[in-house]
């Protein structure tokens, strides 16, 4: 057994005392009552369980939990699927993954919103050129499952928040005015 003590949403939990073989997941889920964050494979490879790892320098990643063990967040500050909506009010991604109808069962939704949070954090502090944004996109939810929808309406939704808002993420281009984003056929580059 171990004392796991972390931050989870802005909120301190712990020192909570844990199975050292007890997965993030199953903490998560069964000790904390938080169920947004999904299980699927079993094997860190669908990536329906990430959540989002805020390092002290201010960046952040996202990291699966089904397969590791919760001692090892010992510390952290984590995000999950259930820490988006401040004060109820959805942020731009979810309103823009509802508009899309990004999702039919949700399962996938959690892994494809906090990965998609990170990449827009990730491009408000360094912003990329147009011309690399689908790419940038592509690579950011790459290893993503989902077996309803697919992915296009999820680029589509990480696409629409970004170019709303092309100055926060995309550097300014010279002689550059309003353009349309070419439309995502969903084929893997």
């Amino acid at each position: 057994m171990t004392a796991l003590s972390l931050t989870i949403n802005g909120r301190a939990h712990g020192p909570i005392e844990v199975r050292d073989d007890l997965s993030m997941n199953d903490f998560l889920r069964e000790v904390l009552g938080m169920t947004g964050t999904k299980f699927g494979c079993g094997a860190a490879q669908c990536l329906s369980c990430v959540v989002i790892i805020d390092e002290p320098d201010g960046t952040s990643y996202t990291n699966p939990t089904c397969v590791v063990p919760a001692v090892n967040f010992n510390g952290r500050r984590i995000r999950t699927v259930e820490g988006h909506a401040a004060g109820g009010t959805l942020t731009p991604l979810q309103t823009a993954f509802i508009e899309h109808f990004s999702f039919q069962c949700g399962y996938c939704t959690a892994g494809f919103l906090n990965e998609g949070q990170v990449l827009l954090e990730r491009l408000a502090a360094t912003p990329i050129p147009r011309a690399e944004l689908e790419k940038t996109i592509l690579e950011a939810l790459d290893g993503h499952l989902c077996r309803c929808t697919g992915y296009v309406r999820y680029h589509q939704a990480v696409r629409d928040v970004i170019l709303a808002e092309p100055a926060r993420y995309l550097l300014a281009e010279a002689g550059a005015g309003a353009e349309t984003a070419p439309p995502l056929t969903g084929e893997r580059r």
